[in-house]
């Protein structure tokens, strides 16, 4: 399936990859990552915050010496070679580590992957082997006072030297992770007077640079962020990466990457706040009963699991989809980087949509973590205040999640405009025959063909809105912001509503669970939720570019597609609780 395909094409869980078939190697590696985060990071948390001297470089250098820090980097530059869906499963594994995540992220991501798809051969062996084994570790500076969301307004400046050994780099970065210790920045500067960026690897050693001290920053405080500035910094010609003016699609490609990272990033944080909540919830007591007792708790505790394992489904499913790309790209003659790069940008509407979901479900988790603890919850003493601070941040990394919305809507668009997927067509196709649209047949007795169904209407609902769309506001949709995240926000749902979907039926299909019940639970109160918000999105979509009958006309067609049967979510989600409270801790 090509990326953004989702929306036209019906999927089948057997194609499809779930998190229950990681093999035993895979699942070896992230328990390494896990023991390595319990044994060696737990205990320094508070110190970390702390910003102990020499402490976050120390740890990273110790993930490195167990090879944590090469998962992803290829046998020949001293790394494991690991494919991509293990290097997630490994990242989801780090991910409850706070502060310590955001490091080992930023080393083994942004820091790493720039030279690891961008480099010349010489560079990659000059440099990639220290990486690997933490005797380096790596930033990446890209973001500027004036140039945040708008990287390519960036200033900093790179002009050839008299003699055309050096580039003269000059300039101001700012919020710069890991940069109070890394040795190796991948710096972003306009070459003269280039219109786009260029890229250069930059050791920190070289004289001219200098920085801030460390910014005192709302959560994630054990990170060091801090300003560099480049003061008539000379790098080596030979250290320019990718090729001139390259450096703005070499920024925008890795984001896209570090969108799908981040959403495994954050299921380990989901797992850590939902143990922490369900734990908490048992041993308090109040009216002369556990918190876990109270349907209100359970609500909590429900939710959290759904939304964790929505998230799961989602994000695996869109991993194996490139880690399939990435293999066909290879077997197509295409080189390592080319390929990487190439399988990650097909799946662009998928990376962004998923980086939003999992930030803000993570979001959601936490924020209940903290009510669940109650005043407890509001004191720096218990777990839900690292959890909450540390949080935030995922909703602006990686490009704050209003431009990824925006992301999601346009390129789900053009893949249609450029025929790159047959929306525009099948758009037609439903709207040629919508005096025969119905709503949902819900005596149809199969529980698997019932989901479906309602999936294949909300893709309808979709669909037909994005010629209507186009066609009234044509290269002003653009600034139609509010009605392209209305668009984002049901794609974003569908995705993940069908990946669970998918999910939870190959479980079944599988016998890889002794019992279904509470995971059709999972996925009944999943789809409950996702009809309401359709309801909501189609309706302030409509309603903000149609009137008069046109706007009653679609009104009806969308009652009709976002139809749905309720389920008791009440129950449902009171049995996903109980489940989550026997085993006092997420299992699912």
């Amino acid at each position: 399936m090509k990326g953004g395909e989702f929306l036209i094409t019906d999927a089948k869980a057997e194609n499809i990859f779930i998190p229950e078939e990681f093999d035993e190697e895979q699942l070896m590696i992230a328990a390494t990552c896990q023991d390595f985060v319990e044994s060696e990071i737990v205990p320094h948390f508070d110190a970390l915050d702390k910003h102990e001297e020499g402490l976050m470089p120390s740890l990273l250098k110790k993930a490195g010496e167990m090879g944590l820090l090469g998962i992803a980097i290829p046998e020949e530059f001293g790394g494991f070679g690991q494919n991509f869906l293990t290097n997630m499963k490994a990242n989801e594994a780090i991910g409850s580590a706070y502060s310590f995540s955001v490091a080992f992220m930023a080393h083994t991501g942004i820091g790493s992957l720039p030279l690891l798809y961008y480099g010349n051969q010489q560079q990659k062996e000059k440099y990639l082997p220290r990486l690997a084994t933490g005797e380096w570790l790596a930033a990446y500076c890209l973001t500027e006072p004036g140039a945040g969301s708008d990287a390519n307004a960036g200033k900093t400046k790179a002009v050839l030297s008299e003699d055309g050994k050096h580039y003269i780099l000059n300039g101001q970065k700012m919020w710069i992770t890991n940069g109070g210790f890394a040795d190796l920045l991948t710096v972003f500067a306009k070459i003269d007077n280039d219109r786009v960026l260029s890229a250069f690897l930059v050791e920190s050693a070289t004289e001219g640079i200098t920085m801030n001290p460390e910014e005192n920053k709302m959560g994630i405080k054990g990170s060091s962020t801090r300003q560099i500035f480049f003061n008539d910094v000379k790098v080596p010609v030979e250290n320019q990466l990718g090729k001139r003016g390259e450096g703005y699609r070499i920024a925008l490609n890795i984001l896209h990457l570090g969108r799908i990272k981040l959403g495994a990033t954050v299921i380990g944080g989901m797992r850590r706040a939902i143990n922490n909540s369900v734990n908490y919830s048992i041993e308090r007591k109040q009216f002369g009963a556990s918190l876990s007792e109270f349907g209100a708790i359970k609500h909590k505790l429900a939710e959290q699991v759904i939304k964790t394992f929505a998230t799961e489904s989602a994000v695996y499913r869109a991993s194996k989809d490139i880690q399939d790309e990435i293999a066909a790209l290879l077997e197509a003659g295409k080189a390592y980087g080319q390929a990487n790069i190439g399988a990650v940008a097909e799946f662009e509407p998928e990376c962004a949509l998923l980086k939003v979901y999992s930030s803000e479900s993570l979001d959601y988790i936490v924020d209940e973590l903290v009510q669940i603890y109650g005043g407890m919850g509001f004191s720096a003493e218990a777990p839900a205040d690292r959890s909450y601070r540390d949080s935030r941040i995922n909703r602006i990394f990686e490009g704050t999640n209003e431009i990824n919305r925006l992301i999601v809507a346009d390129a789900e668009l053009k893949r249609g405009l450029r025929h790159k997927i047959s929306l525009l067509e099948k758009a037609a196709e439903v709207l040629d025959d919508k005096e025969n649209i119905q709503v949902v047949d819900v005596s149809t007795p199969d529980y698997y063909a019932l989901k479906h169904a309602y999936v294949g209407q909300l893709k309808k609902a979709v669909t037909i809105l994005f010629p209507l769309l186009n066609n009234t506001f044509k290269k002003k949709l653009a600034f139609e912001e509010e009605i392209m995240m209305n668009m984002a926000d049901m794609l974003m749902n569908l995705y993940v509503l069908e990946s669970t979907l998918l999910r939870v039926e190959k479980l079944e299909k599988l016998k890889l669970k002794t019992t279904i019940s509470v995971y059709h639970d999972l996925l009944d109160v999943l789809l409950h939720d996702v009809m309401h918000i359709f309801k909501n999105k189609t309706m302030d979509a409509v309603s903000s570019f149609l009137e008069g009958d046109e706007k009653a006309e679609m009104l009806a067609i969308m009652e009709k597609l976002t139809f749905y049967d309720p389920v008791n979510a009440k129950t449902a989600r009171r049995r996903i609780a109980d489940k989550l409270i026997e085993d006092e801790h997420y299992k699912f």
